[in-house]
């Protein structure tokens, strides 16, 4: 290229990422004008078509696909250069978005997230508590929790902590049903539960009890809609413990024959992971973590 524009390689980036002129111009807080203007003078000064447009949004062509690798190495010197001159290891500011279970950024992180704003008043925030996954790789979050180390990617891993899970009724529920002494017992219950094809993670296939005919009548893809309907006396749920501990409602039945443990890990991107910003919350996540392990990782006591 004769002249480069770096705006246009990040309306590039944008649209490559989001698939749709909206979505990449509300990430770059631009009008979808400007980012289509941005793609046609990239697309002209390379001589090359780097979209194939449709109705359902924009998808890379080859010359695309080529480009987004160099593209994205490209922008990450550009933000270890402007990290590094900015001097941004004296000062932590700028946006931070964090990607985590809807469980786990609801009732654990968002609760702490004032001492990290207290800690870095020029630090803006982003929680995206969601029952599904955000890609770091297609920059939807700058830092992730997930349930599972990835497999694959130019991403950073690491284990925050175990949690375990318990089986738990609203007294309104177990009152009226038999009563719950063994686990052959589960089998004349009925149980709230994920949606299976709705799954976005396998660790959160809880219902595999080979010595019980287990029912689930009530299903969704969302961890607090199951935990509101147990509240409500639905039926039981499995739920983390560090979340049915901030229910009294709700009572642990089977202590010591029904329970479950899966993990945390923290993600983020090989190109980011520099960043003071980043660097600043991953460590205030896994500090929050760590003062709470207990809390996470011990079964609430029956009620």
């Amino acid at each position: 290229m004769a002249e480069f524009d770096w705006n246009n390689l990040r309306a590039f980036l944008a649209v490559a990422r989001t698939g749709r002129l909206t979505a990449a111009a509300a990430r770059l807080r631009a009008d979808h004008a400007t980012v289509s203007r941005h793609i046609g003078a990239l697309e002209g000064s390379l001589k090359a078509r780097l979209f194939d447009r449709s109705p359902t949004g924009y998808s890379l062509t080859p010359q695309g696909e080529r480009l987004l690798a160099t593209a994205e190495q490209i922008e990450a010197l550009t933000l270890t250069a402007s990290s590094e001159v900015r001097g941004a290891d004296l000062s932590v500011s700028g946006t931070v978005r964090i990607g985590a279970p809807e469980g786990f950024g609801s009732y654990f992180l968002a609760p702490r997230l004032a001492a990290l704003a207290e800690a870095h008043p020029d630090l803006e925030i982003e929680l995206v508590a969601i029952p599904g996954v955000l890609s770091l790789s297609k920059r939807e979050a700058d830092i992730a929790v997930a349930l599972s180390r990835p497999r694959e990617g130019r991403l950073v891993a690491r284990k925050l902590t175990d949690y375990s899970l318990s089986l738990y009724g609203a007294p309104s529920y177990l009152e009226a049903r038999p009563p719950l002494t063994t686990r052959a017992d589960m089998s004349a219950h009925r149980f709230i539960g994920y949606i299976e094809d709705l799954l976005y993670a396998p660790e959160l296939d809880y219902m595999d009890a080979p010595d019980a005919q287990i029912a689930v009548q009530l299903r969704s893809s969302n961890l607090i809609a199951q935990l509101r309907a147990a509240c409500a006396g639905a039926g039981l749920c499995v739920l983390p413990d560090f979340i049915a501990a901030s229910e009294p409602g709700l009572l642990r039945v089977l202590p010591g024959q029904v329970g479950l443990t899966r993990s945390f890990w923290l993600l983020t991107h090989a190109d980011l992971k520099g960043l003071a910003r980043v660097r600043a919350v991953a460590d205030f996540i896994t500090g929050a973590v760590q003062a709470a392990r207990s809390e996470l990782q011990g079964a609430a006591p029956a009620r």
